[in-house]
């Protein structure tokens, strides 16, 4: 029986469906939200939420734990060049420790920014690591090992044989689907259509329907990408993934940047989930999601930093404020307001990953992933009515004060819990330092 929890005093933003805002309290019993806006109520552990909001935790549909010891080393080039020139190249010198050192560092900082769910790819070698690190950490995380065995120009590292791919990833799924009492869960990972076959991605999902598991991939990101698809395949690439069976509602596409009519006519029509990240689509230059068009016409898009390799922090403030602002700039200043983009952040994710059940809001049944938000900080001054405009437009990730995961406080006014800061940093940097000796060509200086 898990400690119950009475976070007290706080601005309850629900996320539920009439996006109710109450003042009260919220109470936590054995991992679960049993009691909210009242007061009066007992628990083992009380946290003082006065002067601050308190929301679901943020769901990030698109993430990479394994590249967060890149941050910094694959800067200013675009996509495929920064695929082949440098992550390629360090994810294949990755070694078991520096993915599990990558993992906590990725975990701590998505934590410490109010994420408390994550959707995340990591590369072909190791993602036992990364289940390691989700388990121990608490966090709630859908994990899946890259997929590639097509592609001469990958290093011989990542390149795989698509039965032994397929047969890597039923063996993780059938180790960690469902473990940590559905805390963590797998899915099927194919890094995008030019990394892999066609007998890979059909397989994939046959086998994805069969076991009843998600598949989670990379599409439309870079125009580059996309003419070689359609060069390959006769097909635009959201329009390959459907014919070969790649869509529907346990589907989620990273980035789709770059659609013509038929695409979002298939997008809407299979209800297939799309991962928006737009910071790192402004970094790589691969252009702007045509987001306001898809929401237009009933396609789930949902929120992701992507990594650290392409993003460099992995925060869920700035891709909502980032997202917000350049549908507005495009489309004008009533398009995709704050309360939007928060369901977008939270129940939207949720029901991405086929957990809107259990998570995403703040509705008495639900686990309880939930988050303290300060709103008394200098840049959210002076006080508003409207406290989802301030999360959304001015918060930042220092303002997050406490996070609970599935009823367990993870953080607790700053302070990790469940991992060591000082430690994190540490094996992060002296792992990171071998990684990129490993990764550096022979004969290249330092």
């Amino acid at each position: 029986m898990k400690e119950s929890i009475l976070i007290k005093g706080g601005t309850l933003l629900t996320m539920d469906v009439l996006d109710a805002v109450h003042a009260g309290d919220l109470l936590i019993e054995d991992g679960r939200i049993t009691r909210l806006a009242e007061t009066g109520m007992k628990a083992d552990v009380v946290i003082d939420a006065t002067d601050c909001a308190v929301l679901p935790g943020f769901v990030q549909t698109h993430i990479h734990l394994c590249q967060t010891l890149f941050r910094g080393a694959a800067d200013d080039l675009s996509l495929l060049d920064w695929l082949k020139k440098r992550v390629w190249p360090m994810e294949a010198a990755h070694t078991a420790e520096s993915i599990g050192a990558s993992a906590r560092l990725g975990v701590a900082e998505l934590i410490q920014g109010g994420t408390t769910c994550a959707l995340t790819m990591e590369t072909v070698n190791h993602t036992e690591e990364v289940f390691k690190v989700v388990e121990e950490t608490g966090f709630r995380a859908t994990v899946g090992k890259c997929m590639m065995d097509r592609g001469a120009d990958a290093p011989a590292g990542l390149q795989e044989k698509t039965d032994e791919s397929i047969a890597a990833s039923i063996e993780l799924l059938e180790r960690w689907h469902g473990t940590a009492n559905g805390r963590i869960r797998y899915c099927f990972a194919p890094r995008f259509a030019l990394s892999c076959t066609s007998e890979l991605l059909v397989r994939v999902g046959q086998l994805a329907r069969e076991r009843g598991v998600m598949v989670h991939t990379h599409a439309s990101e870079n125009r580059d990408e996309c003419q070689i698809v359609e060069r390959d395949s006769g097909l635009r690439n959201v329009a390959y993934f459907d014919s070969l069976g790649l869509t529907g509602t346990h589907v989620v596409l990273a980035h789709c940047v770059h659609l013509d009519e038929h695409e979002f006519e298939i997008l809407a029509q299979t209800q297939t989930n799309v991962a928006h990240c737009p910071s790192s689509n402004l970094k790589l230059g691969s252009g702007i999601a045509p987001v306001a068009t898809m929401l237009e016409r009933g396609i789930s898009v949902s929120l992701g930093a992507d990594g650290a390799a392409c993003n460099n922090r992995l925060d869920m403030f700035t891709e909502m404020r980032t997202m917000a602002l350049l549908q507005k700039a495009l489309h004008g200043p009533e398009v995709v307001p704050a309360s939007q983009s928060l369901r977008m952040a939270t129940i939207v994710g949720a029901r991405a990953l086929g957990l809107e059940n259990e998570i995403g809001s703040l509705e008495i049944g639900k686990r309880a992933d939930v988050i303290v938000v300060k709103l008394n900080s200098l840049h959210l001054i002076p006080k508003v009515a409207d406290v989802v405009s301030t999360i959304v437009y001015a918060s930042q990730p220092e303002d997050v004060k406490n996070v609970v995961i599935d009823g367990r406080c993870v953080m607790k006014d700053r302070q990790l819990v469940t991992l060591n800061e000082p430690q994190v940093i540490s094996d992060a940097n002296s792992e990171a330092l071998l990684l990129r000796e490993r990764a550096r060509p022979p004969g290249v200086p330092q």
